[in-house]
């Protein structure tokens, strides 16, 4: 457990610069210091919005498994409908593996596109979408999607959660990605806007509460089984019932089962991510789909298993090879960039930036702070300090910055990321490899959201949304959607869920 609350504690430090204002470090370190020192407290409660375990009740309305970005989502969408939601979390702090995004949050046809002078259209997301799923996604969950995306950035805007700055993500042919007002990584910044929001919410949020089961009457989910602190067991019951567990990242012998070839991949998952959902789900009949479709992200730092965000080469990074050649379309989808880092004689590349990249990044300031980054003054002496020709790289980057002003790639016709070339000293380069990222596959669902047996019927009063689900991303998913999901699908299962409580009273 104390490996769990350190690792957790390192992702809070990361949230506490993720909001943080960038022109007053000194504000946001406190900051950080401060939620590090509250999490600390054995049962997380109180100084971090959390409900002391003792508040417990026997019944509510809606049980919510899981505290991540779908499942506090899916808590405020109840409780605007009247409802009187609780949130159980397994471990010690908030947020899962969504305190872990980086690039952003997708939509199209949203205010702030328009503001930009950005012509999207929900068809377009669509459709590049699909393509990048490699056309096997749901269809009707993809629609659904998509057509509720711009709505679900809006809903953010009531919440104090401003996502106003945009980029572009690979697979993805316009801005549409939305990130915080200054750059910065999501994932802190969302998580503790939601945080918020739950405890002004009133909404009881429960840490170090593990549901075990989700418990059944007369063909009807009627509750759930909670083990609180790994000690004591207590039964709750609820009119409906929310999973919003995450996959099954970080849960080694699932991965094996479903594609061996992974066995040595690091993940980039939270600790947390062990698949719980799916296998009580499964237990009640509940079927699943896609679970061989397991993502591996190209850019994440193999020492710490840490993901190193899209935004990166959306802002104008590219990737090199040990040879200081570039060798892939950058902006290509997730599957096919981190194949041709696999194909690589070492498996592993540079992803290369200069000052610039990095002022439009805040993330890379994280980064640099965990001992990612690398600098050099000069092309060159970047190149000298990973033992790489220096000469090729120069001369790599040198071409990169002519078809960047003439907006042409005359390697791998990159289309995306190149508004901006690489021309601003210094310059910088983290070393990354494949790994395991995000799992497509979950139990199946349908736009209500209502979990579905094998045979296409519902489960009555049984909802899921996020990671848990399988179906919205096919064989592979475009970065910035997972976050879409959560939010988009975490409004829709509490809003569904209240529906169905509120016919039981």
């Amino acid at each position: 457990m104390k490996k769990i609350i350190m690792s957790l504690l390192s992702l809070s430090l990361f949230a506490g610069i993720a909001v943080g204002c960038t022109s007053d470090q000194d504000k946001t370190t406190k900051k950080s210091k401060e939620s590090k020192e509250s999490t600390e407290v054995t049962s997380g409660a109180s100084a971090n919005g959390y409900t002391d375990l003792s508040e417990l009740e026997d019944q509510y309305d809606i049980v919510i498994i899981g505290a991540g970005g779908a499942g506090m989502t899916a808590a405020l969408q109840a409780k605007e409908a009247g409802m009187n939601p609780a949130i159980l979390e397994k471990m010690p702090v908030a947020g899962g593996n969504t305190i872990k995004s980086s690039s952003g949050m997708n939509a199209s046809e949203t205010k702030y596109q328009k503001e930009e002078g950005i012509t999207d259209s929900n068809d377009k997301f669509f459709e590049e979408t699909l393509k990048g799923g490699k056309g096997t996604n749901d269809k009707e969950l993809l629609r659904f999607f998509v057509d509720h995306s711009a709505d679900a950035i809006d809903w953010l805007d009531t919440k104090g959660i401003e996502l106003s700055n945009l980029t572009i993500t690979g697979g993805m042919s316009e801005k549409r990605t939305h990130r915080p007002a200054d750059g910065s990584a999501i994932g802190g910044y969302l998580v503790d806007g939601l945080v918020r929001n739950v405890k002004e919410e009133k909404i009881p949020l429960f840490v170090n509460a593990n549901v075990t089961e989700i418990t059944e009457k007369d063909g009807q989910v009627n509750g759930v089984k909670v083990k609180l602190n790994d000690k004591e067991t207590k039964e709750i019951k609820s009119n409906a019932v929310i999973v919003t567990t995450g996959g099954f990242g970080a849960n080694k012998e699932m991965l094996e089962k479903y594609d061996p070839k992974l066995k040595d991949y690091v993940t980039t998952n939270q600790e947390g991510t062990t698949g719980d959902g799916i296998k009580m789900i499964e237990n009640l009949s509940g079927a699943t789909v896609d679970m061989k479709e397991i993502q591996i992200h190209p850019t994440v730092q193999q020492d710490k298993s840490f993901l190193i965000g899209e935004v990166v080469r959306g802002e104008g990074g590219i990737l090199a090879s040990q040879e200081g050649a570039r060798f892939v379309n950058e902006m290509d989808t997730r599957d096919k960039v981190s194949a041709a880092i696999t194909a690589l004689p070492e498996k592993s590349a540079y992803l290369v930036f200069d000052q610039g990249v990095r002022d439009r990044a805040k993330a890379i300031d994280f980064y640099d702070e965990q001992g990612f980054v690398v600098e050099g003054k000069t092309i060159e002496e970047l190149a000298k300090n990973f033992d790489m020709p220096e000469a090729a790289l120069k001369e790599t980057v040198e071409q990169w910055n002519k078809d960047v002003q003439a907006k042409s790639d005359t390697q791998f016709n990159r289309a995306t990321g190149m508004d901006h070339d690489l021309s601003t000293g210094p310059y910088y380069a983290i070393k990354i490899a494949p790994g395991i990222h995000h799992t497509m596959g979950g139990v199946k669902i349908n736009t209500k959201t209502e979990v579905l047996k094998e045979d296409g019927a519902p489960i009555k009063g049984l909802y899921a949304a996020g990671e848990v689900t399988g179906g919205l991303h096919g064989a592979n998913r475009i970065g910035g959607n997972a976050v879409a999901d959560i939010i988009i699908f975490g409004r829709q299962s509490g809003t569904e869920a209240a529906n169905f409580a509120s016919a039981q009273k």
